[in-house]
């Protein structure tokens, strides 16, 4: 398989996380030392709050934190189809049912209303909480995701949530540094692990609850082999956790660098009628994971993808709606289920983005892509 000319993706690795890792091969820990405990304190640090729990990767936190609010068998979760298949794994391997709320046609995210709207329609209260009208399972958390960076608009989200007594797993995965309304950060594309993840709350006891079943169920402190539950092996390594130690002290160039490449896009782009740019909410500042367009309906998207890879440009169509995959249409979700998401799905296309991307690839990528507009443009 050919190398495109221009990739899609590509990490930002600079000589210092090479001599944080390093500096972890020249010690006795691999495993379960002290970097992670660096890594988690720095992390907790720049997003201000009280307890970051590292772990494999972030479909672990997901399930940890699931787990920790009370989702398993018997219960519901409402999240967005316009997602990646992760956060609706981690429901259904919590033992947990995905329940799906149509996403905002800006910002791709699940809304207050839209949750509100969802909550009054289909559940009832009772003496445990709310119920589904027709499955009889309890609700048991909203899951909102923060798509592409673009923060999730919170405040309302929160007001719902309190006044029905839910919690909130909050899955800001692809919004590590955002801000909602200029104060508060998201937190992991921007940076890199390799593989890793990260569950922050500021609740001791979630936090405490992480860290056992992260370790197999082994309370930090306790006596090797001394297992207080069910747990899982879903512990960060010492090399991930000094590359990340080493991303950290860059966050704020590295993201600086996407927001301008992000930047060069919106200007390359703008004279083409046909591409809707990626646009924040007044009240939001995107931390840019990837820039995804969406083309003017009518327009043949495979097609165009396919013309920018004979160019040696990679691009991929970037989400695929969640609840029309197989295992998840075997839950009852049909097409028509969310227009918008699915609307959105069909005309969506990540255009290379990464760090190190030059001005002149991406006037190089905006230039092919109206060449592939105007070949594929349907009569």
């Amino acid at each position: 398989m050919t190398e495109p000319r221009i990739p899609l993706s590509r990490p930002d690795i600079s000589p210092a996380e090479i001599e944080e890792v390093l500096g972890v091969l020249r010690t006795p820990f691999l495993s379960m030392g002290p970097k992670v405990t660096e890594f988690e304190q720095h992390f907790a640090a720049f997003l201000g709050v009280q307890h970051a729990v590292a772990v494999a990767n972030g479909t672990c936190g997901l399930h940890l934190a699931l787990r920790a609010v009370g989702v398993g068998p018997g219960t519901e979760v409402l999240t967005t189809p316009f997602t990646f298949v992760a956060t609706a794994n981690a429901i259904l391997v919590a033992g947990g049912r995905p329940v799906f709320v149509d996403v905002d046609a800006q910002t791709l995210n699940v809304t207050p209303d839209g949750v509100a709207a969802a909550i009054a329609r289909d559940y009832v209260p009772r003496e445990d909480g709310l119920v589904h009208r027709v499955t009889g399972t309890r609700l048991a958390a909203i899951m909102p995701v923060a798509t592409f960076g673009h923060p999730v608009e919170m405040d309302g989200l929160r007001a719902v949530a309190r006044e029905v007594g839910l919690p909130i797993v909050h899955d800001t995965c692809e919004s590590f540094g955002s801000l909602f309304r200029s104060a508060e950060k998201g937190a992991n594309k921007q940076i890199t692990t390799g593989e890793g993840g990260m569950v922050v709350t500021a609740d001791a006891a979630i936090a405490e609850r992480c860290r056992m079943e992260r370790n197999q169920g082994r309370r930090p402190g306790s006596d090797w082999l001394d297992h207080e539950g069910l747990g899982f092996n879903y512990r960060m390594d010492e090399l991930s956790a000094a590359l990340g130690v080493a991303q950290l002290r860059r966050v704020e160039e590295l993201l600086a660098r996407r927001a301008r490449v992000a930047q060069w896009y919106d200007e390359a782009l703008a004279p083409l009628p046909e591409v809707e740019r990626p646009r924040a909410a007044p009240w939001a500042q995107v931390a840019w994971f990837v820039y995804v367009i969406r083309l003017r309906r009518g327009i043949t998207r495979d097609a165009v993808i396919a013309h920018l890879a004979a160019g040696g440009i990679a691009a991929k169509p970037y989400f695929p709606p969640v609840h029309l995959m197989p295992h998840l249409r075997a839950l009852g979700y049909r097409e028509g289920d969310f227009p918008v998401a699915e609307d959105v799905a069909g005309r969506t296309i990540a255009l290379p983005f990464f760090n190190a991307l030059t001005h002149d690839q991406v006037m190089d990528v905006a230039s092919t892509l109206r060449e592939a507009i105007y070949a594929n443009v349907e009569a």
